[in-house]
């Protein structure tokens, strides 16, 4: 016969725990009460006794509910679980009824099922926990469905929370992976230069040089930086930038104690440094001036780069591609609570800012 594979029943120190579970002992206590209260009026036995025997059938109804759960693991086809269940709860109402009649009159004389009263009083009980039981069952069931769908719907939220952080993650690995080469090359194209020029300054630009690979390449890799580390680096690019042309760029870096210990996304800083040098300072004859400042206000993070070179009309004709490839960094990392700002400067020049949330980097 084809049958139907139900899940493996749980291990035994757990069977009781599930068999009377909390919500089960305390459906059936209070159905026990309130079928007590309604009959009580015509019972002739003591409450204790009318309470004892309907609690006794009632713990035959969450072992017979609790027992088909679960057994057999294998069903036929045209049998669901539920049905035997339902089924199960009818069979055990009249034999816990039966139970709690046989245990209370243990011994006396005569038999309770030769009495005409106490027989009417056992038919009575019986049809009562007839008609209630299974409804109750079948409640208990959407239940119980209910939180097994919610608790799987949780399931796979969670699930799909942590692919979807594996993917922003990996994003942000390939934008910064693009980035990365971007700038070591043409700094190194810059010292070349220099070099191939017979520049007095090229020993000078290489010390410059290495200590900006010594703050660049430790965190090439990682997925998150401090503006601490962000202003190092953007104070050795700056410094190689200065050496290569001395007469035609100075810069300042200011920054608060708190803002240092913030996190953000690596080469952000350096991006916006970087832009300042090709589109503002680069392009123009006499040059300018970069300033870096960073701090905290209102429990978010402002970061701004500013230049006083050829501005946004002239020099900016190529920002996109750079300034587009921080911003998706910034959205992935932030969850699009941060934003990039570009503004002229008069009489000429550009100031990009920063605004993303103030959070510490984690120890």
């Amino acid at each position: 016969m084809d049958a139907s594979v139900s899940p493996a029943p749980p291990s035994s120190p757990s069977t009781l725990r599930r068999v009377f579970a909390l919500r089960r002992v305390k459906v059936a206590f209070f159905t026990c009460l309130a079928v007590s209260l309604l009959i009580l009026p015509t019972w002739q036995a003591p409450y204790p006794m009318l309470f004892g025997r309907l609690l006794i059938a009632g713990t035959m109804v969450i072992v017979a509910y609790g027992l088909f759960e679960r057994w057999p693991a294998r069903l036929p086809k045209w049998l669901a679980r539920w049905a035997l269940q339902v089924m199960g709860v009818a069979v055990a109402v009249p034999l816990g009824v039966l139970l709690a009649y046989c245990l209370t009159t243990m011994g006396e004389q005569p038999a309770w099922y030769v009495d005409e009263k106490r027989l009417t009083g056992f038919a009575f009980m019986s049809f009562l926990g007839l008609l209630a039981s299974p409804w109750i069952a079948v409640s208990a069931l959407f239940n119980e469905i209910r939180d097994a769908a919610r608790n799987q719907a949780l399931a796979f939220e969670l699930e799909r929370s942590e692919f979807e952080r594996k993917a922003l993650d990996a994003r942000l690995r390939l934008l910064q992976a693009r980035v990365e080469p971007h700038f070591l090359f043409n700094t190194l194209a810059n010292v070349r230069e220099l070099v191939n020029t017979g520049s007095p300054r090229a020993s000078t630009v290489l010390d410059s040089l290495i200590a900006y690979l010594r703050a660049a390449v430790p965190r090439l890799n990682e997925p998150a930086a401090t503006l601490a580390q962000e202003l190092d680096l953007v104070r050795a690019y700056l410094e190689v930038m200065h050496m290569r042309m001395p007469d035609r760029l100075d810069f300042t870096i200011e920054a608060d104690e708190e803002a240092r210990l913030l996190q953000c996304p690596p080469m952000t800083l350096l991006t916006l440094a970087e832009n300042a040098v090709r589109h503002g300072i680069d392009p123009s004859e006499e040059g300018g001036h970069i300033g870096v400042r960073a701090w905290v206000e209102d429990g978010r993070c402002r970061a701004r780069v500013t230049d006083t070179g050829m501005g946004l009309g002239s020099g900016g004709a190529g920002l996109g591609t750079g300034l587009t490839n921080l911003r998706e960094r910034l959205a992935l990392f932030f969850g699009g609570d941060a934003k990039l700002d570009l503004q002229p400067v008069q009489p000429h020049g550009t100031s990009a800012e920063l605004d993303f949330p103030a959070r510490r980097a984690t120890e």
